[in-house]
């Protein structure tokens, strides 16, 4: 899937103005595996099915023209992509009955992510 002049394959769609998600996707990035981009860096969010709701709300992965938002896609693939001990972390998110309890964290963790480490004020969700 292109973007512009932008691949997003393999890619986490993340919010750069939120310090904890912004630690959280370079960490995820960390051997090169996965790739990242803000959504603030994409042109054209509605070419990808994407609004700047959607996206100020939850991280989204972009992969062969399909782009899957929270834990239980976004969240599982970065950390299958990103490999070893890693990988079965995101295939366990993925079973059944874990995917919704990993959807009710992911969106406790997103509601509250500007109390996490590396969160500030800029990190807060709209109500």
């Amino acid at each position: 899937m292109t973007m512009g002049d932008v691949a997003l394959e393999r890619t986490l769609i993340y919010d750069a103005d939120c310090g904890f998600c912004t630690r959280s996707a370079k960490w995820l990035a960390g051997e090169g595996k996965v790739s990242i981009k803000s959504w603030q860096s994409i042109r054209d969010l509605e070419a990808l099915g994407l609004t700047e709701e959607m996206v100020e709300a939850a991280a989204y992965w972009a992969d062969d023209g399909v782009v899957t938002a929270g834990a239980e896609s976004a969240i599982a693939q970065a950390l299958i992509t990103k490999g070893s001990g890693w990988q079965l972390a995101g295939r366990f998110i993925l079973l059944p009955g874990v995917h919704f309890v990993a959807a009710r964290v992911y969106k406790v963790i997103a509601k509250n992510r500007h109390a996490m480490p590396g969160g500030t004020d800029a990190c807060r969700l709209p109500n």
